[in-house]
């Protein structure tokens, strides 16, 4: 965890660490690492899975139309996302 993020709230810290087994110390990581990834903003997320399918060799026309469906099913519901929008969001 990074100094600037905020301890997970203990009573979700146990309940994961009951539930699962998981050490005390391995919850709170875990629970914190749930919760940075849905904390992102859509132009984070974007940016960042971007990064990683570029990474993996894929071009930008699979890209956009693979990011346009995750975007569709992320919490922040982002709702549809024109490819130009993903550009911007990625290239500015």
């Amino acid at each position: 965890m990074r100094a600037t993020e905020h301890a997970p709230p203990a009573e979700l810290v146990r309940y994961v660490s009951g539930s699962t087994g998981l050490a005390p110390d391995t919850a709170a990581r875990v629970v914190a690492d749930v919760v940075a990834y849905f904390s992102e903003t859509p132009e984070q997320y974007v940016r960042r899975r971007h990064t990683e399918l570029r990474r993996r060799g894929w071009n930008n026309e699979r890209i956009w139309d693979a990011l346009a469906t995750e975007l569709a099913g992320r919490p922040f519901g982002a709702g549809e996302v024109s490819r130009r929008q993903l550009r911007r969001m990625v290239y500015g």
